[in-house]
């Protein structure tokens, strides 16, 4: 732990009694007051996270659409000036670099938003594969906080600090040069938890008063600072991967179901061979939603069985705030993928019968 980075928050933390663990080397809350109010906070009123720990790398120069085009999945050519996307960056056999955000200026200006576990390798792998493209590659991962202002009460809350209408922020966009509190920030809408929220990235000098008074702003809604363990339950909730979990160099976007962000446009991206020949080939495995039918709480990596043999595992499960039933997601053989199919998790030392659903929990 005494080696863990510390992002500008951290005294905050510490001062907020957070339960602070190491999180790929960052020293980070995983609760304050406890992973299921957290939780709710965010599903009834709002929750603060701070984000500080995730990359951020910035792509200028003439052929910088072009560049970005080529590393990744999703259709870049197709955003406007201010849009986002959510992408997957993917090495030539189709396994996943890292699942991003990209925030387009303008077609020489792009700036990535990359997993906090994934900064050097992707950053890394960006300059392996710049080769002879026209544009810069520039990690400013150090000099950049980020607060994530998440649920129903977000935009109430946040709007009492600046006076840029927040609501011409629509879902997927961003806007720079925001005052949020009198400091300059870029502020998006994107959000990990299923519910609405806002991104705000600013100097990491601006940080705690930044923190500071989003707390103070939002307390007759009744927000609460949450950390690592509700951001994960919510995610979850609502479908969305975890690098590491439901995705990695050996589970490609096909496999955990999320082709949608795979185009296959006439435009080459690293992995589209491959990928493409995954779709007409036809799957062999598959992230599944499940719930299971007996009490219990399936975890990460518990073998999955179907009459006795092993079919696959689980790569995220909990007993969830909001449900209050144990679901989950499991990679597995694509013959026992179907909704309503069954199988076995291995809880501990019994078998726990399970059902497959959507994996889109909650509505």
């Amino acid at each position: 732990m005494e080696n863990a980075k510390k992002t500008p928050l951290y005294d905050e933390h510490v001062d907020l009694k957070g339960k602070v663990v190491d999180f790929h080397g960052w020293a980070l809350p995983i609760e304050y007051e406890g992973i299921l109010q957290e939780h709710q906070a965010v599903r009834e009123n709002a929750g603060l996270f701070d984000v500080s720990h995730m990359g951020e790398i910035r792509i200028k120069g003439r052929e910088a659409e072009a560049l970005v085009q080529n590393l990744m999945t999703n259709d870049i050519k197709s955003l406007n000036n201010g849009q986002i996307l959510y992408t997957f960056m993917c090495y030539p056999d189709g396994g996943v670099v890292d699942d991003l955000l990209v925030y387009k200026y303008d077609r020489e200006h792009y700036y990535l938003v990359v997993n906090a576990s994934n900064v050097e390798k992707d950053y890394q792998w960006m300059k392996d594969q710049k080769k002879e493209y026209d544009a810069a590659i520039i990690n400013e991962s150090d000099d950049v906080a980020e607060v994530a202002i998440q649920g129903p009460k977000a935009e109430a809350i946040l709007q009492k600090l600046t006076d840029t209408p927040l609501e011409d922020i629509t879902f997927f966009t961003f806007k720079d040069g925001v005052k949020i509190s009198g400091k300059d920030c870029l502020v998006s809408r994107t959000g990990y938890t299923g519910e609405d929220g806002f991104e705000v990235y600013m100097k990491p000098e601006d940080a705690r008063e930044i923190w500071r008074e989003i707390l103070s702003a939002g307390e007759e809604e009744g927000i609460k600072p949450a950390a690592l363990g509700a951001r994960d339950t919510l995610r979850f909730e609502a479908g969305l991967p975890l690098y590491g979990n439901e995705l990695s160099k050996d589970i490609t976007p096909l496999e955990a179901g999320f082709g949608f962000f795979v185009k296959f446009t006439e435009d080459d991206f690293i992995g589209k061979e491959s990928l493409q020949k995954q779709k007409e080939d036809g799957l062999k495995r598959k992230v599944v939603g499940f719930e299971l039918n007996k009490k219990g709480i399936p975890r990460e990596g518990y073998e999955v069985y179907k009459d006795g043999e092993k079919i696959g595992h689980v790569t995220t499960g909990y007993l969830s705030p909001t449900l209050e039933k144990s679901i989950g997601l499991a990679l597995v053989d694509v013959d026992h993928s179907k909704m309503g199919s069954t199988f076995q998790i291995k809880v501990r030392k019994r078998e726990i019968d399970a059902t497959v659903i959507s994996k889109r929990f909650l509505k």
